[in-house]
């Protein structure tokens, strides 16, 4: 560990926060200044054991914590003061309350894609847009599906072919360890509006998208399920719009004749790998899908929505924070230290 390494805070250690949090312990150029939290569940006393510094997001949660038993190294104010930035991985629309502290105090800070543009007028993807990022306090990490969506166009308007996209969302009804709590059965519930919002999010990274997303929710829990039309500017090979996706380091391709025919057995080799939480951080895209008629493509992936924006936060702390200005460097430090790569098996 380098003594300018950036000292970054995480607040909130759920699904996203845990593995933010660990993915900063494996970079050579941070340090975690630790976490905070107001739970007083099993995920605190793991954090324990791992050594993390644990503190109270609240007073309140400070009596709490510490009568349950969690060993605290202070308050959220205490953890702020030993920070250089901060991720903010709270619930939906709380890091909004938050801003406002971190501002105050002239922090740089990453919220996550629960939280409008709007509130840091800025969101990110690495490899779209990491030079717009450079230098500044805030930015937010766009949701997982729409991470997803950004790089596979991302990648095919690098390349020249993209004209316009019309995508079909099959969501998981809800993270796996909270699906004794909530989500849906013997059901399918359609999103309230066509188009969904992946679609003006994305166009929240790069305007230029002609993009329309659908999107439905269906009763199962280990990832998201993608089907993209995608019309091509030009008349284009499957050659090359593989070439395309290759072209990006974190979209890995799989396929079905590999036996990888659901999202199950994906999420099952990430086991085999021994990834951390057996963690997908790459879009896992059916090479033997795709398919071209004429000048459209057709192509259908899996999302894992608790790890894929894990990679893009790493990148935007060395974007904001300056560790970084160049996007390909931080991208490839970021694969090297999470064993990321444009083939999984």
């Amino acid at each position: 560990m380098s003594d300018k390494s950036i000292r970054v805070a995480v607040n909130g250690y759920g699904v996203i926060g845990k593995r933010v949090a660990d993915a900063v312990t494996r970079q050579d150029d941070m340090q975690l200044a630790g976490i905070a939290d107001t739970s007083v569940d099993w995920r605190l006393r793991v954090a324990n054991q791992r050594g993390y510094r644990v503190f109270a997001a609240t007073p309140k949660a400070h009596t709490s914590m510490s009568k349950a038993g969690i060993v605290l190294s202070g308050n959220l104010d205490d953890l702020l003061d030993e920070a250089d930035i901060v991720v903010d991985c709270t619930p939906k629309h709380v890091a909004t309350g938050n801003v406002a502290l971190f501002r105050k105090r002239g922090l740089r800070f990453i919220v996550q894609g629960g939280e409008p543009h709007a509130l840091t007028e800025h969101s990110f993807v690495a490899e779209s847009n990491f030079d717009s990022a450079v230098g500044r306090y805030e930015t937010r990490i766009v949701s997982c599906n729409t991470t997803s969506i950004v790089r596979t166009l991302g990648a095919l308007k690098r390349a020249g072919l993209l004209k316009k996209a019309r995508g079909t969302l099959l969501r998981r009804a809800t993270d796996p360890w909270e699906s004794h709590q909530s989500g849906i059965m013997n059901t399918l519930v359609p999103e309230q509006s066509i188009p969904s919002h992946q679609g003006p999010d994305a166009q929240s990274v790069d305007p230029d998208f002609d993009v329309v997303t659908m999107a439905v929710k269906v009763p199962e829990t280990l990832a998201h399920l993608h089907y993209w039309n995608v019309e091509l500017s030009r008349a284009a090979d499957r050659e090359e719009v593989l070439a395309a996706f290759h072209s990006s380091t974190r979209i890995a391709m799989v396929r079905l004749d590999d036996g990888l025919t659901g999202i199950n057995s994906v999420k099952e080799l990430m086991a085999d790998l021994k990834r951390p939480n057996d963690n997908l951080y790459e879009v896992a895209l059916w090479e033997d899908l795709v398919t071209i008629q004429n000048n459209e493509l057709f192509y259908a992936y899996m999302v894992d929505n608790q790890a894929i924006v894990i990679p893009e936060t790493i990148d935007a702390i060395r974007a904001l924070t300056g560790l970084s200005t160049d996007s390909q460097k931080s991208i490839a430090k970021t694969n090297a230290a999470l064993g990321i790569g444009s083939a999984l098996y």
